[in-house]
């Protein structure tokens, strides 16, 4: 993989043609309002974009281009070799845009062009081509009965699923979700964060081009209180996936016990690292340095190793 020099990237933000509207049943459309909110680059404070504002009116308007594809069964009865083909196709396109959709990443989250060439954009497309091979792979049961009677356990698409995104690692956790949401069959709306939707919007014009059937894939952006609101007490979905802050979750996770949706819910965490006795004072000062990874996303990632647990005869904190 070949890094670009800093004039490189700075040329190409310039010529940058960045999405801002809603994605809604196959093509980019504003919200229904016509409100837009403004990102800023978190580096500079500059202003960045101006994107659609979604609104509960807009989630309506996503919730019924899901259930009708998944209803009619473009998606949700099409053959496994067909959801391959497609899913593989995206992430085929998503690697051929990676220097694309990295640099939308970096400018939305500020995080080194570096790390989202180099991890967030490979993972998130890894992510898809694991569950597209999964696709024919997953079986279902025969329970045993008696000689006058057949019962069978298959597995099927639950329906329209929402999957809500925070702002850390968008494209990723995004995969993380829509991989096994679409290799499945299901149809889904798409919630990124207000603080870094280009990526999320991006894709669905990628999920198009692959061929994904329109109203499969929806985003709608905006804010959690207005649009992941009303997504999350939509009467028309069946399933929510969200990732994000421990205290949104839990308000999220209320909104669906309501519901009833099937929730799958991924809240904030830390990370303690513990060194073993074994490890020589040389070792353990090398490790020293590591607490700056903490640092990494401005300490918006579960697996931010915040505590050193070491043995103190093996220690070089007081040396």
């Amino acid at each position: 993989m070949n890094f670009h020099h800093l004039a490189y990237w700075q040329d190409k933000a310039l010529s940058l043609a960045i999405e801002t509207r809603l994605f809604i049943n196959g093509e980019y459309t504003a919200a229904a309002e016509n409100e837009t909110f403004e990102t800023v680059d978190p580096v500079t404070q500059a202003p960045l974009a101006n994107i659609a504002r979604g609104k509960s009116v807009d989630i309506d308007r996503a919730v019924s281009a899901a259930r009708g594809v998944f209803e009619r069964g473009d998606w949700s009865l099409s053959s496994p070799a067909k959801r391959k083909a497609v899913l593989n196709k995206l992430a085929d396109l998503m690697e051929a845009n990676a220097e694309e959709l990295a640099l939308l990443e970096t400018l939305d989250t500020g995080k080194p062009i570096r790390h989202s060439l180099r991890d967030d954009i490979p993972g998130a497309a890894r992510a898809i081509r694991w569950y597209t091979e999964a696709i024919d792979k997953v079986y279902g049961e025969v329970a045993t009965t008696s000689s006058h009677e057949l019962a069978m356990i298959v597995r099927e698409p639950v329906g329209v699923i929402a999957a809500i995104v925070p702002w850390n690692f968008p494209l990723l956790l995004t995969c993380w979700k829509l991989g096994p949401a679409l290799a499945a069959g299901n149809s889904v709306i798409l919630k990124p964060s207000e603080k870094s939707p280009l990526s999320a919007i991006r894709l669905a014009g990628l999920a198009k081009e692959a061929g994904l059937p329109d109203g499969v894939l929806n985003v709608v952006t905006g804010f959690g209180h207005e649009a992941g609101q009303a997504l999350s007490r939509h009467n028309d979905i069946d399933a929510i996936a969200f990732t994000g802050s421990t205290r949104t979750g839990e308000t999220a996770a209320e909104r669906c016990r309501r519901q009833q949706h099937e929730t799958r819910l991924a809240g904030s965490g830390r990370q303690k690292r513990q060194h073993r006795f074994s490890l020589t004072v040389r070792i353990c000062k090398k490790r020293r340095a590591r607490p700056l990874r903490a640092f990494s996303t401005t300490r918006g990632r579960c697996v931010s190793p915040e505590r050193a647990c070491c043995w103190k005869r093996a220690s070089p904190m007081n040396s």
